[in-house]
Formats: structure tokens, sequence, C-alpha cells
């Protein structure tokens, strides 16, 4: 069996075939019914012109319907790409048009901002339309009545250097595709995973056999993706290992997070991973339990995030409550894996530190290796993944580069390395704020204000200076029942852990921190509640 994962889960669906493989709500999909489909839906595709290269797009919100789109792209060896739903027309044309898009599959709600892209950036070879009770397009196929009139696309040989494209905003410029053969990311799950169990790696031939040898045991693994399937953590790290074992995924029903949803579910379907990005989720999740703790949670066996800083001491009290759990807070990019913190019950580990992944190293910017024990930021260098970007040479030969004969990638973060070879994550470069000639990082800020027990969230950002060329500044918001202490007691307990020039000299308290739908953080709308808040009133004369 070729090393790819439309070949993998067809041969799970033979071998467990009444298993579950998709749950979202009252739709139950079994690991026969999801390869059915997505074989009909593969042979829609191929029915207009679709085939081997071909680019699918999914504009499409947690669903059935985009692990099968998912599936069906690549059984035929298409290239399947994500689109995030939030997206206005003119950045949907631009996706469209940048990806070489032969087809679009999304949900009829977004038909309007459709209709203006498509019309926008050409035709495509079909528009699949799946009912969510927005207004139908004109034009488009509807998606249940096509798979239920196709014949099933026929079983393939494929190849494990097939690709994927995964679009990552980043945090500047217009969104760029990370381009990765499906085999490796595959190879890796099949290591790691089953050992998670307590198995040996399975090799790709023994899948089959080892999904029949979990059956009814604990260790088939049933995951909830809480964050977006549109974003790599959702589909890489909350999908992909599950699905790879033969596992079941669930999905929660609602579009905007709901704890008390979330928590419901896992107890309901005994959901044993979730996967969540950091504190955005976590947080809620916490207060939640500590509310209410008669849920039964003793199914919870692994909370997996990334994307995001993840706060050791929300950790600790998600771990009080879920005893079993690992937490496996893993520091990568659309690109690849960095390193990875494991938290357990009875041992904590520090917000921002992590153990780096084989072959790891940090590097200055002129190319040296940032020895252990320096204390010199440097950048992460992670060995192999991703093959470049799409139709970007220049951003492709700047992340993706040479060093001592071995191909690294460098997708940005700043790290320094501890005498034990542990990284600490300092964030991203270009979000690195220079104060007087001195750099700061704001997760490193953000991190300690998040920590004092008076503060719920808050974000540091540089703002123009014309002494310091940038000074350090924070929106924040308070914790519950603490809506009257001073910035400045928040501020002078900030400064027993940091140096006084990464200390915000402007803060601006906010009912709620600005962050994305997948709880990144969103600077530019939180450097603008700053400069609404701190702006002298207009003149009226």
């Amino acid at each position: 069996m070729e090393m790819h994962p439309a070949t993998l889960w067809e041969a799970i669906a033979d071998a467990v075939p009444e298993r579950l493989a998709i749950v979202q709500g009252a739709t139950r999909r079994t690991w026969s019914e999801f390869d059915d489909r997505s074989a009909r839906l593969a042979g829609v595709l191929s029915a207009h012109g679709l085939g081997a290269g071909a680019k699918v797009g999914q504009l499409l919100y947690n669903s059935p319907e985009f692990l099968e789109t998912y599936f069906a792209a690549l059984k035929l060896r298409a290239v399947p790409f994500n689109i995030n739903y939030r997206y206005t027309a003119d950045e949907l044309t631009y996706l469209l048009t940048n990806a070489d898009a032969d087809a679009l599959v999304y949900h009829s709600s977004l038909s309007d901002v459709v209709a203006k892209a498509v019309a926008a950036a050409g035709p495509l070879l079909v528009l699949l339309e799946v009912d969510d009770g927005g207004t139908p397009l004109s034009g488009s196929v509807a998606y249940e009545e096509a798979i239920a009139q196709a014949e099933p696309a026929r079983r393939i040989t494929r190849d494990a250097d097939d690709i994927t494209m995964i679009y990552t905003g980043g945090t500047t410029g217009m969104p760029k595709a990370a381009i990765t053969k499906v085999g490796p990311p595959l190879a890796y799950l099949l290591e790691t995973v089953p050992v998670l169990g307590g198995y040996a790696p399975v090799a790709v031939d023994d899948v089959p056999e080892f999904t029949r040898l979990i059956e009814g045991t604990e260790n088939v693994l049933i995951s909830l993706p809480v964050s977006p399937l549109m974003h790599n953590t959702g589909l890489g790290i909350g999908v992909a290992p599950a699905l790879a074992t033969g596992g079941t995924v669930v999905l929660l029903g609602g579009r905007r997070f709901d704890v008390d949803e979330l928590w419901d579910t896992v107890a309901a379907e005994r959901v044993n991973a979730i996967t969540i990005v950091g504190d955005a989720f976590a947080r809620p999740m916490l207060t939640a339990l500590d509310e209410n703790s008669s849920r039964d949670l003793t199914c919870v066996r692994f909370i997996l995030s990334s994307g995001t800083m993840f706060s050791s001491e929300v950790k600790t009290g998600l771990l009080e409550h879920l005893p079993r759990a690992i937490i496996m807070d893993i520091i990568g990019a659309s690109e690849g894996a960095m390193g990875m913190s494991i938290a357990m019950a009875g041992a904590p580990v520090q917000t921002g530190r992590f153990q780096p992944g084989p072959g790891v190293i940090v590097i200055t910017e002129d190319g040296r290796r940032v020895e252990p024990g320096a204390a010199e930021p440097g950048l992460v260098a992670l060995p192999g993944g991703a093959e470049g970007y799409y139709k970007d040479e220049a951003k492709t030969a700047a992340t993706f580069r040479i060093i001592d004969g071995r191909r690294y990638t460098i997708p940005g973060d700043y790290a320094t390395v501890d005498a034990d070879g542990t990284l600490t994550l300092l964030g991203r470069g270009s979000s690195c704020i220079n104060t007087a000639g001195e750099k700061v990082y704001p997760e490193e800020v953000e991190e300690i204000l998040k920590a004092l027990p008076w503060v719920e969230d808050a974000l540091v950002f540089g703002i123009d200076d014309e002494r310091l060329g940038q000074k350090v500044a924070a929106v924040l918001s308070l914790a519950p029942g603490n809506s009257d202490e001073p910035v400045d007691a928040i501020l002078g307990a900030a400064r027993e852990k940091l140096a006084l020039f990464k200390i915000p000299r402007q803060v601006v308290v906010v009912d709620k921190v600005p962050r994305t739908q997948v709880g990144k953080p969103d600077y530019p709308a939180a450097k603008q509640q700053f400069i609404n808040s701190v702006r002298p009133p207009a003149n009226r004369g």
C-alpha cells in the first residue's frame, strides 16, 4: 500500500466498515459510508473534468462535507486547499486566482460572496453547493443531489509525493499556500499515534489489522477538533491522527464556540481527544468546569493545542478536573512542527517552553547556530517541512534554506535555547517591537500579564514613537471581579517578572481582547482599539 491518506482510508473502510468515522449531532457516518460518499463525490468531480493536480477549494464550515471533499480530492490525486469562510469577496477572488482553482465546494449561506468572487476570478469547472439554508447560486451543482446520482470513482494507484496546499495568512502580506507532500506527514502519524496507546509504530500495510485489533478499546481515537477545519490545527491535529488509525471525528454543530456544547458533546460521545488553540479556548473551558463539574469526563485522555500560547496555570486547572488527561502543546506552523510541551497532573510545565523536535535548531539571522545556554534569541529551524509556497519563489527562498548541507524550514518564530536544550518561545519576528534599540517579543509580555490574577486576556504591540522608535503598548481585559484594579498595580506586578523596557508604557482596558475565530491574536483590531481609546476627541469648534 502506498503511503497515501486516500489509499489508507479506503483500506480502513474495508477493515472496519461499521465503525463511526464522522459524527456531528444527528449525522453519523460509518467508515463505509464515509468512503462511499467520498468516492461518489470524486465521481462528480471527475465527470466535470477534474483529475490529478486539479485544485479543489473548500469554503466550508466544520461539517462532514468538509472531510468528504478532502477525501474525494485525494482519491483523484487532486489538490484540496482550505479557504477561510470569513473572507470577503475580494479576498476569495484573490485566493481562487492565486490557487488556480478548478472547483469550489461551499456552503450555500456563503453564496453571495461566492457569486461576486467567481464573477471576478472567472468561471471554474464546477461549483458544488452544500445546502445550509442559504440562497442557491445559479449555475452551481447541489452537493447531495450530485452524490446521490453519481457512480463511485474507481480506486486508483496513488503516489506519496501527491500534494495538498494549506493557505496561511501569516502575519503580513496576502495569504500564502504551503505545498506539502501527503506521504511524510502520514508516515509521522503512523510512527507516533499508536505509541500514545502503548503500541509500537505501525507500518502502513499493517494499519487495517491494527484498526481491528483496537476495536472496543479506548485506543480508538474519538477526536473532537474545536477549532475550524479550515485551519491546520483543526485538520492536521484534530482530524488526521484519528483518521490515520481508524478512529472517529466528532464535530460540534454550532458555528460559534459554545463551551457547554463542547463539554456536553465530549460526555455524550465519549470523546478522548480534544484539539484547541491555546488560552482562547482553554480558559472558558476551565471556567465552565469550575462552575459545573457534574459531567462524566473520565473519557478525556488528550488535549492538544497549537497556534498560540497555552498558559501553564490554565493547563494545571484543566488537569485538576481531568486527571487522566495528557496536555500536548505543539509549537508549529502550517510549514511544519517545531516542538512540543507535555503536561500531566502533578507535572506542571512553564508557559512557552518546549522540547524541540528531532533535528530542530535555532539560528541567528545570518545563519549561525545558537548554542544551548547562550541566552541569545534566534530563529527556530526545523528539518524538512513543507516543499515551498505556491507561486512565491521569493518567500520560498527566504523560508526554506540549506544549512550545513541540510534543508530547513524557518517559519519566523524566535526562541532562546536553555542549557538543557529546551526552547523558550518568544514569538514571531514580524511582531517584534524595537523600542530604543531593545527587542521586545509581545508573546513573552502577554503571558506575564495573563498570569496575573487580575488579568483575563492581553495583547501587546508596538506603537510608533518619535523618541523610542516604537513604544510598548497593550490592551487587556480584567478577570471577573477585578474591574476596579488599577493599571499601575498590574504593571507593578509585571515589573517583578520583566525588564523595565518590556513593560507597556500605555495600557487600554477593554471589555474583550480581540482575537480571531480560532483564538489567534487580532493585532490590527487591538491596535485600533488602543488608538480609538487614546486619540484626543475631535475639535468641534
